[in-house]
Formats: C-alpha cells, structure tokens, sequence
C-alpha cells in the first residue's frame, strides 16, 4: 500500500478527516474528533497505529510478528502498530483501518453515530 493509497482510505470514511496536531509530518486521522489512525506518511517502511480488539490485537500479533506489532506510544491492549509496506497484503491492511474506524465510530455518542448514518 503506497502512503497516498492509505491516506485516501482513510479519508474515504464518513466524516473522516486529516488533523496534524503534533507536527506536520504525521497524520491524525478522525471521526468526530476521535482517533482512528495515526501515520507519518512520508516514513520508510510505511507504518500505522490502528485501534484494534484487544482479543485480535494478541491474534494479529501472533500471525503477524514484526509486521504488526503493539501500538508505539499508544495503549498496548487496543491499538496496533501495522507496517502497511506491502508484506502484509493491502487487503488485511484495508480490513484493520475499516476495523479500526469502525471501532471508533461504535464508542461514539449514539446522536454523533446517527448523524454518521444519514447521506
């Protein structure tokens, strides 16, 4: 998955949007204001923090190591690290961010997850 694949995934959700709040180098990217996705788009190998289950967290560790590994400077037990480089296939790689938004979205407030739903 190229850097601009990703962020284009990203940013295909429903009120999805791209925040830098720690520097102009990594990508923020949330829903209502709360985080699904973190990146520095431009860094070698091509890495991202997802929230994940913390059941799948352990799975995906296990079936993946080194490729996804406890999420760096974040909860260990809900977010992941995933280096989207192209060892792991894109389409694993599209289910965990849709995994991760989706997560999110399910701990909003029921009027903030309604309004998602409306066209």
């Amino acid at each position: 998955m190229t850097p601009q694949e990703l962020r284009a995934l990203c940013l295909s959700f429903n009120a999805a949007e791209e925040d830098f709040p720690f520097n102009p180098e990594t990508s923020v990217f949330k829903v209502h204001g709360k985080l699904f996705a973190l990146t520095a788009l431009d860094a070698r190998p091509l890495k991202v923090n997802l929230k994940c289950d913390p059941d799948d967290a352990l799975r995906l560790r296990t079936a993946h190591p080194g490729l996804i590994v406890p999420g760096w400077h974040m909860n260990k037990r809900h977010w992941n690290t995933v280096t989207a480089d192209g060892e792991l296939p894109d389409r694993l790689v599209r289910e965990l961010v849709e995994d991760s938004y989706d997560l999110v979205v399910a701990g909003l407030p029921r009027a903030d997850r309604l309004r998602l739903d409306r066209p």
